[in-house]
């Protein structure tokens, strides 16, 4: 396809977004889905703290529907503990509306000897009743046998009347959420090897699976996402996390050899690239601030990409990881719009 084939998406500015309790529109990309195979119903969009967003705006993101929430007690934590106090004021014992938030949390320590160490920090730190996701983080390549070992732990971290939640209760005492659901309701894991993320896909000792996935990395769409059936209800729920790349590439600034008249994708159209692959429940985001906030839901009100859009913007991330370049492109393919709408700005 020709590069310029495609005018850019028109992107509703956050002045055009209604604040307070939106209702969202009916379209192909749902706001709300059920993650997977577990009872969860979460936001399309997930909110990190590794960003370092404050309270406010963490509670200004719940306030606009957003309502899967990403912890970290032990790596990075100085910048996750920004968010803390709007999550034990969403999920502490007492809020009034736990039952509508997804708490999920994650320990990189990947100790099943660790895992009580881990759980007691959370339950500590933000004063909870229960985790409604707590994910071994950063799987990788080296990490096969201890994900095996932590893994076998699911039956006893997972669920009431298992031993963590006995020992949660000992250390936090008992309530009635905490009996009612169990210290850790799912299990999930955070993949940076992808072979190893497909190999646990059926597994029943794991329910949520975290995988990277961007416009430039684009191997999880063949190893992870289509190797799961949308209709088969006892799927594990998907999440994917670096939608926008990483620090030493952001994704939203276009390769240097991409001509002015070619469209730049925005962050809410990463976004929209992820949560248009078959099974991806969850995109997490590492929003800053509330206009980002507001960028991103204006986003996803916009409905999934279009095939053409898609094919674009793998020819974008080709370009972007240098698997591709301008000069190996046909001339036809270098033909320019000489006049095209630039309505959209970088969220």
């Amino acid at each position: 396809m020709k590069l310029t084939d495609l005018a850019p998406p028109k992107i509703v500015s956050a002045s055009e977004v209604n604040h307070g309790a939106d209702k969202f529109l009916e379209s192909d990309l749902p706001f709300y889905r059920k993650l997977g195979r577990t009872d969860l119903t979460v936001s399309c969009l997930g909110l990190g703290g590794g960003g370092g967003i404050s309270s406010e705006d963490t509670l200004y993101a719940f306030e606009r529907g957003i309502n899967y929430f990403f912890y970290s007690s032990d790596l990075h934590h100085y910048i996750y503990s920004s968010m803390s106090g709007a999550l034990r004021q969403l999920c502490g014992r007492g809020s009034s509306v736990r039952e509508k938030v997804v708490l999920a949390t994650v320990t990189y320590i990947k100790s099943p000897e660790m895992a009580i160490a881990a759980l007691l920090d959370q339950f500590g730190e933000l004063g909870i009743d229960y985790i409604d996701v707590l994910f071994w983080g950063w799987i990788g390549s080296n990490d096969g046998p201890a994900l095996q070992d932590c893994l076998q732990l699911s039956p006893d971290l997972r669920g009431p009347n298992s031993v963590y939640q006995r020992t949660i209760e000992r250390m936090f005492g008992t309530s009635e959420r905490l009996k009612k659901m169990g210290a850790v309701r799912y299990i999930g894991a955070s993949f940076h090897d992808l072979n190893l993320a497909q190999q646990w896909l059926d597994s029943p000792l794991l329910d949520v699976v975290m995988v990277r996935h961007n416009v430039a990395h684009r191997s999880a769409q063949s190893q992870v996402f289509n190797q799961v059936n949308a209709q088969n209800l006892s799927r594990p729920g998907i999440v994917t996390f670096k939608t926008t790349g990483s620090h030493t590439s952001l994704l939203w600034n276009a390769p240097e050899s991409l001509p002015e008249a070619c469209w730049r994708p925005t962050v809410p159209d990463l976004y929209r690239y992820s949560l248009t692959q078959n099974c991806v429940d969850v995109c997490l985001t590492g929003l800053t601030e509330r206009f980002e906030i507001d960028a991103a839901i204006a986003g996803i009100q916009q409905g999934k990409l279009t095939p053409a859009e898609i094919d674009y913007l793998n020819l974008y991330g080709d370009l972007h990881r240098h698997k591709l370049k301008i000069q190996e492109l046909s001339p036809e393919q270098l033909i320019y719009q000489a006049s095209r709408e630039t309505n959209h700005t970088k969220p």
